[in-house]
Parts: structure tokens; C-alpha cells; sequence
């Protein structure tokens, strides 16, 4: 078993960290961070959004720290990932030196030509020079914490009525992926030289981290959160509170780390305005533990919606507008121009390619295919937006570690 604990991290500010990280020689543990979450920890950014980012002077800067002498996104020379994940029942693993591609992934092994928040990350993390960085990522798509992620310390699943009534999650798959995520991890730390090379037995490896970023599924469930009246959506999202403390809980114990930093990616969907009072309801649900006495100075919240690219954001409403009339037409909705059922296809067609002209510009239309590749409740699928994430979680995570030395 390799060296955990915190007795040899970082000792200084992050600033100034970064300025002697490039002076240091002598040999180091392991640097070892666990990233969890279902599709958002996946990362659906393709790489061709990459580019994008140099396009705002703001993050131009954060583009130059992502490329290679080259001009092509970097692969580190010191961060190793190993990454669980797959669909339904067909999970495998994908390791190796860390580069673009370790985002979604339809074959575990293969390289999904998208990146998640691990990317950055981990470039940050080499920046700061502690030592050899293993990255342990496991997520999947569509998964709850109140269901699927659920950990022993929140006790047994409450089957609802219509959990009961549609024989729906059954007792014994509930907390199936925290398990998964849990022995995955231990799997890797028992012989993390089969993925990390340039790991030391004799320097061992410390525990430095725990990103969490989940949510969506959470956020949309009726079920195990039934909706409230107006006004009261605040009351609607505790019980995430309580099992996500319940989940810092366990990973630090199932781990044998009691202070483990913990980093709460708080869902940022949709940016400043959402336009959804339980969004923001329950974006402040997630990052409530990281308040609570015991988690003081060792979990911080990281707030996502700042990162939200609101220029795509107005573009991709557009285009929900364009695919709505689309559905309109095609099920000749009352308000629609085929509301009589007369139009042929070809005459839906037409007015479809019209209606989107004289709602979205050319410019607009060019701006979107670069910066974005996904939907909304993946933030757009835009590089830019993981990349700040992903810096963010570093950052959020190499400050705990600062502050508890």
C-alpha cells in the first residue's frame, strides 16, 4: 500500500507554487485525485471546439496553456489517468499518459475524441509540479446520486409509490455505481505502477483529491423530488444535501482519508439565468455541505454557471426554437403554419429553411458549429467551458491542499 495521507503536499499559496514548481528536483509521492460524476464528469466537448476558446481574449490565455510547442493540444508528461466507464453493462477501462479523448467515451479503451473536465485538470496539476499526477476518473452517463450513486451512510433507498407501482429501482442495484467507482479506485491504488510509470514504491502515493460533478438526473427527478408549490423550490432538493454530505463521509472513509479535499462541481446548466426556479434551487442544494462545520477548509464548491458560454447559449435558443417549429409543422400544431395539415414536406421544408435564415444570422450559425457540439445539459458540449472547469477544479483543490499544511 502506498504512503496516503498529507504529511509531504503543498506548502505555500498556489501563486507562489506555481513560480517554484519549476526548481523542484527532488523525488515526490504520487499525486492521486479521484474525479466522479455521471455525464458532465464523462466531458461531451469535442476536441474541435478546442480552438474556440482563443477566440475570447479573456481565455486566449488559458488556450495557450492547453497547446504543444506544435499547436496542437498538449499531452502531459506527467499525468497518468486511468478512466471507468461504459454503458449498461459493458464497463471497462481506458488508461494511459494523460491527453485529449478522455472525455465520453462509447468504447471504455478508445479514445472518444472529447474532453471533460479531467484535461485541464490534470494540465494544471503538472503545472503546479507536485510530483507525478495519477488521474482516476469514473462516470457514467444518466446516473442519480439519490439512486444510483448512493452511499451506505445514506441508508437503504425509500422505493416511492411509483417505484413500487412500476417495479422500478429495486433494492439491491441501489448504490451500484458508488460501488463500482469505490472498487475501481482501490483497484487502481493497489498497483498504480500498471498505470502510472513513472510511479515510486519507495515514495509511495498520496490521496491529494475528490472531484465530484453529477447532478442533472437529480435535478430533474419527480419522483424522488416530488415538485413544490411556487416560491418554495428551495425545500424541494435537501434530501441531495444530506446524501451528498453522506457521500464525502463514506469516500473518506471507505478510503482511510478523514480530510480528503473534496471539490462539489456545482451544476451550472443554462449559466446565470436558467430560467428554472429548482435549477437554482438545487444548484444551491449541492453546494450547501461544503458550509456544514465538519467540511470546513476540506470541501469547497465550485460554481459551474459562470462558465456557461452565454453567447452560445443565445444562439443554441434559437435553434430550440427552430427544432420546435419543426415539431409544430410536422405535427400540425394549432399555432402553426400546417395547422390545416396541407403542407408537403417539401413545403415544410422550405419554410423551416426560412424561418431559421431570419432567425439565425450566417455569423451566428458559423459561431455555433465552432464552439459548440452537444446539447444544453451537457454545457453545449463547448471545450471552453470544460477547460474553465476543469482549471477551476485544480485550482479549488490545490488550495485545500495548500491551506492544510
Amino acid at each position: 500500500m502506498g504512503r496516503e495521507g498529507y504529511n509531504r503536499g503543498m506548502r505555500y499559496p498556489l501563486f507562489a507554487w506555481f513560480v517554484m514548481a519549476a526548481c523542484a528536483v527532488a523525488a515526490k509521492p504520487l499525486q492521486v485525485y479521484i474525479l466522479v460524476g455521471q455525464s458532465n464528469m464523462e466531458g461531451h466537448a469535442r476536441v474541435e471546439t478546442i480552438d474556440y476558446i482563443g477566440e475570447d481574449p479573456a481565455t486566449a490565455p488559458l488556450l495557450k496553456r492547453m497547446l504543444g510547442p506544435d499547436g496542437k493540444p498538449a499531452a502531459a508528461k506527467n499525468v497518468w489517468i486511468s478512466y471507468h466507464t461504459g454503458i449498461g453493462d459493458k464497463n471497462g477501462e481506458g488508461f494511459g499518459p494523460l491527453t485529449t479523448g478522455y472525455g465520453s467515451r462509447q468504447d471504455p479503451a478508445k479514445d472518444g475524441g472529447k474532453i471533460g473536465p479531467e484535461y485541464t485538470f490534470g494540465l494544471a496539476m503538472e503545472r503546479a509540479g507536485a510530483g507525478p499526477v495519477l488521474l482516476i476518473k469514473a462516470a457514467w452517463g444518466g446516473k442519480s446520486l439519490n439512486y444510483d450513486f448512493r452511499s451506505p451512510g445514506a441508508g437503504s433507498y425509500p422505493r416511492t409509490k411509483t417505484d413500487l407501482e412500476k417495479d422500478k429501482h429495486p433494492l439491491a442495484d441501489a448504490g451500484h455505481y458508488y460501488r463500482l467507482m469505490m472498487a475501481h479506485a482501490k483497484q487502481v491504488l493497489a498497483n498504480p505502477g500498471r498505470v502510472c510509470p513513472a510511479y515510486d514504491p519507495k515514495e509511495g502515493y498520496e490521496l491529494a483529491g475528490f472531484v465530484w460533478f453529477q447532478g442533472f438526473n437529480d435535478m430533474v427527478d419527480g419522483n424522488f423530488y416530488p415538485k413544490q408549490p411556487k416560491g418554495q423550490a428551495g425545500k424541494r432538493f435537501t434530501a441531495y444535501s444530506d446524501l451528498l454530505a453522506a457521500l464525502i463521509r463514506d469516500v473518506r472513509k471507505d478510503l482511510g482519508a478523514p480530510k480528503l479535499p473534496f471539490v462539489i462541481g456545482v451544476m451550472g446548466v443554462g449559466g446565470k439565468d436558467p430560467g428554472s426556479e429548482d435549477n437554482l434551487a438545487f444548484r444551491e442544494a449541492m453546494a450547501a455541505p461544503a458550509d456544514l462545520p465538519e467540511f470546513k477548509g476540506n470541501v469547497t464548491a465550485v460554481r459551474t454557471a459562470p462558465f456557461w458560454d452565454e453567447k452560445l447559449g443565445a444562439i443554441q435558443d434559437k435553434k430550440e426554437k427552430v427544432r420546435q417549429m419543426a415539431f409544430e409543422l410536422k405535427n400540425k400544431g394549432k399555432r402553426s403554419a400546417n395547422a390545416d395539415g396541407k403542407m408537403t414536406d417539401a413545403q415544410q421544408k422550405a419554410y423551416l429553411k426560412d424561418y431559421e435564415a431570419k432567425l439565425i444570422t450566417p455569423e451566428e450559425a458559423a459561431t455555433l458549429k465552432r464552439g459548440a457540439s452537444n446539447a444544453g445539459y451537457h454545457y453545449l458540449g463547448c471545450a471552453k467551458t470544460f477547460a474553465l472547469m476543469g482549471e477551476a477544479f485544480a485550482e479549488a483543490s490545490l488550495r485545500m491542499r495548500a491551506a492544510q499544511k
